[in-house]
Parts: structure tokens; C-alpha cells; sequence
């Protein structure tokens, strides 16, 4: 099954520590995060990867060209580079139009590290599913809410809710026919089509227990390059 990664953001907020490269490949010691990100969902079994790409779209292609007869052995690896900013379903949508893509496949941000969940995606016989964390504080995330069923019932909006609650993690199995009806313009996949995937009952939650951080502003990347520097073997 082939994983399209999210990596065409802007990286506004995490410029301040992070100036030269796009957030994708901002330096954890001697690699850059991307470069985790694959070694990992590499080690859960995956083998097929399309990078969607707009800022600094060069750098990010000399990373996976350079990466080709190392890392990235053995794999199919594709990019697609977005003429605009698409948001996060538009891009998705574009790579299914573009690349012809049939069936299920699974979404990831590039910039969010997702300890596990993967491989249970990868299993699941569900046409549509998201992984989901619990966190202490939901506030910068927004909640998702399902039934005994793991049936997602509502999602709520980042900053409309607080306290401990599940979030979406940032990775998704979805089918390419539900972006058959795409108009061509911007619009992002957990304000839309998350929430109309929901409302029909078709969405499924996989709640996860595992590592999660997104990198997206300064201290939580300085956060994951401490963890990472100390081997794993504190708090995250």
C-alpha cells in the first residue's frame, strides 16, 4: 500500500530555530527529521512512499535522491510538487488525479512523529480510518470523538476544547474514491473531508498508545532532539 506524505508546508512557526531547510528536514543530531520518519515506517513495513511538495520542494527531492541506494533501498519512491499551496486535502486530492491512484493508501505529515500505528493501519479492513492519541491536553489539537463501535462520531475544533481527550494523530488510511469529486481547489482534509467521512458513519478510530510529537513549533522540535539525543529514554 503506498503512503502519500505530507511535505509541501511552509514551516512559518518553527522558522526562528529552523532557517535554511523546510521543517521536513530540520536537523535531530546528525540527520534530518525525514530522515527518522522513514527509517521508522520503514521498520512498520513500508516499502511505498509519494512525497507531495511545494516549499523548498529542491531540497527535499536532493534529500530522497541522495537517500536512494541507502535508506530508501528497496522502496518505490515518487514525489509530486504542488504549483500552489493546496492544503492538506487538495494536495491529496491532486496526487490522486495526477498519479491515477486506486484504492487505499495511507496519509502522514511529515513534520509529526507517530511512534506506532502503521502497521495496524496498514491491517485494518476498514475503508477509512485514523489513528488517535490520548493526550492530557487536547487544546492545541482539537478531540475526536467515537462510540464502543471505534465508529468517529465528531470532531471538535483546535481551541474549542480542553483537558485530556483523544486527538487525531496525523495519520489516516483513506480510499481514493472519496476525492473522485475534487473542483480543483484548496481544502484541507481534517476540516472537511475527515468530518463528511465521519457523518456518513465510515470513519474508524485506531487508538494508538505511542510516542507522538509534532514539530511544528520551536520547542517541541528542540523537545524531540533531546529525546532523540538522550536515546529514547525520557519523556517525549
Amino acid at each position: 500500500m503506498k503512503m502519500i506524505v505530507l511535505a509541501g508546508g511552509f514551516g512559518t512557526r518553527l522558522r526562528s530555530v529552523v532557517t535554511e531547510v523546510p521543517k521536513a528536514l530540520a536537523p535531530v543530531g546528525q540527520v534530518p527529521f525525514l530522515y527518522l520518519q522513514i527509517e521508522y515506517w520503514i521498520a512498520q513495513g513500508q516499502r511505498s512512499f509519494i512525497f507531495l511538495l511545494h516549499h523548498q520542494a529542491d531540497l527535499i527531492i536532493s534529500f530522497l535522491k541522495a537517500q536512494k541506494n541507502s535508506l530508501l533501498t528497496g522502496c518505490e519512491v515518487s514525489w509530486l510538487v504542488e504549483p500552489a499551496p493546496m492544503d492538506t486535502g487538495g494536495a491529496v486530492a491532486n496526487a490522486v488525479q495526477q498519479l491515477h491512484l486506486r484504492g487505499d493508501f495511507i496519509v502522514t505529515n511529515a513534520d509529526t512523529w507517530v511512534g506506532a500505528g502503521l502497521r495496524g493501519l496498514l491491517q485494518s479492513e476498514a475503508p477509512s480510518s485514523i489513528a488517535v492519541l490520548n493526550l492530557r491536553d487536547t487544546s492545541r489539537y482539537g478531540q475526536v470523538q467515537f462510540n464502543d463501535q471505534m465508529s468517529v462520531t465528531a470532531f471538535s475544533e483546535k481551541g474549542s476544547s480542553q483537558g485530556q481527550g483523544w486527538i487525531n494523530a496525523g495519520l489516516c488510511r483513506l480510499n481514493a474514491d472519496f476525492f473522485n469529486n475534487w473542483d480543483g481547489l484548496p481544502f484541507s482534509l481534517e476540516r472537511i473531508t475527515l468530518p463528511e467521512l465521519a457523518g456518513r458513519g465510515v470513519l474508524s478510530a485506531l487508538p494508538l498508545h505511542s510516542d507522538f510529537i509534532d514539530i511544528g513549533i520551536p520547542e517541541d522540535y528542540i523537545r524531540f532532539c533531546r529525546w532523540i539525543e538522550a536515546g529514547k529514554e525520557i519523556e517525549l
